[in-house]
């Protein structure tokens, strides 16, 4: 196992108090052992029926926010059916979400998390959610459609993001923890002006904004930080890294 990850497999369920996670995106070698702690977190709770994962878009493909809502994923550990019904709910409600498939030509972010879930979870049904536009009415109207369309339902949304990028190990380490601050305050206001503030290259704080709307409205109560490092605690060159880190959004109090 790996020295910066849980160090252990999920071993029982317990209620499903925890609504939202988010994890890296970054290549297993990297980030993987940070996103493991928050896959072993939903492991042990009770199985959703549906996983929303919101991404931000790295290829400037499709539309502001887009959504794919027919067909399947494949990886090698098989197939995963879209939830074309739920995603149809969000796309409906929200006024700038659409169906473009071309927003997950290339695009790592989401994807990377399939093998996670299939390892965790037998079957489940995914929503993939693509933003490229990322301020704070973007995530608020992302936010607001996927809570008004999961009421009642068995769902875990995902938020994928890295955080700072191609800085030194300590410029890192200062930005980083404003990101993780507004996470725990789970504040988006707080992130999305620290992130302009202190021009944070944090490549998904639209997905993590809008996961952290979307679970207020839900009932959540607290968030936790579970893992941080950089990629310099993985390779050793500190100069100019890039910032992993894994959290969890509850509906209990800390």
């Amino acid at each position: 196992m790996h020295k910066l990850g849980p160090g252990r497999l999920p071993e029982r369920e317990r209620d499903s108090d925890i609504s939202a996670i988010i994890v890296p995106h970054a290549g297993f070698v990297y980030s993987g052992a940070s996103a493991a702690h928050a896959y072993l977190s939903i492991a042990e709770q009770d199985k959703p029926e549906t996983v929303i994962v919101i991404g931000p878009n790295h290829t400037g493909r499709g539309t502001p926010i887009s959504v794919m809502g027919e067909g399947f994923w494949e990886t090698p550990l098989g197939l995963v059916p879209l939830d074309t019904e739920l995603a149809e709910r969000i796309v409906k409600k929200s006024r700038i979400a659409e169906f473009d498939d071309t927003a997950f030509i290339r695009e790592h972010s989401i994807e990377v998390q399939l093998p996670f879930l299939q390892f965790i979870y037998p079957e489940f049904k995914l929503v993939p959610i693509c933003m490229g536009y990322q301020d704070l009415v973007t995530s608020r109207d992302l936010g607001l459609a996927i809570h008004e369309s999961i009421v009642g339902e068995s769902v875990i949304i995902i938020a994928s993001s890295d955080l700072n990028h191609m800085e030194s190990m300590k410029e890192s380490n200062r930005k980083d923890k404003f990101v993780l601050d507004a996470i725990e305050a789970m504040d988006e206001i707080m992130l999305q002006d620290s992130v302009k503030r202190e021009r944070i290259s944090t490549c998904g704080y639209g997905p993590v904004s809008a996961t952290l709307v979307a679970s207020k409205l839900g009932g959540a109560k607290s968030a936790e930080i579970l893992s941080y490092y950089t990629s310099g605690d993985i390779i050793g060159d500190n100069r100019s890294v890039v910032g992993y880190a894994s959290a969890k959004i509850t509906r209990n109090e800390k």
